[in-house]
């Protein structure tokens, strides 16, 4: 991680077109399925609804974003990191400052064909607490819970 130079920024519309790109990249190859929404619809969706109930983080390599965490007290909505840059730490920044800013419980939905993803969520403290969410790319997922060790 040392030789990479990551800074953690809120996000800024700026970034909108480079983070909707990461992020549809990073989810088809963790679920093998084509993106749903245009990448517009997308974009409005970055810019417009997920701030009204969440914070949005990048994490930022050289201008370059690498990363993206969507989250609020209780709650981690999104969380991606660009598909060249995984496995050096920059999910486990984003997930360090989300729990520090927490009220010291979390929870998060991952696709049950994510095993990256439960790996990495196992890893860092998170329980399983339910199965089968509803939602619309129709995969099954399980929903994880995060509690501070205080």
């Amino acid at each position: 991680m040392n030789q990479y130079k990551i800074s953690i920024t809120p996000y800024k519309p700026k970034y909108a077109e480079q983070t909707v790109a990461m992020w549809r990249n990073s989810k088809e190859q963790a679920i093998g399925q084509k993106e749903i929404h245009s990448f517009e619809n997308h974009v409005y969706f970055l810019n417009h609804l997920l701030p009204e109930q969440f914070q949005i983080d990048l994490a930022l390599m050289d201008e370059k974003v690498v990363g993206v965490i969507v989250y609020n007290r209780r709650e981690i909505n999104q969380l991606y990191i660009h598909i060249d840059y995984q496995g050096i730490g920059i999910g486990q920044i984003l997930l360090d400052k989300v729990k520090a800013q927490s009220c010291g419980r979390l929870t998060l939905y991952t696709f049950e064909v994510n095993e990256n993803a439960q790996r990495f969520y196992e890893k860092h403290g998170f329980k399983v607490i339910g199965k089968g969410h509803e939602n619309e790319e129709n995969l099954p997922d399980i929903q994880y819970e995060w509690i501070s060790p205080k």
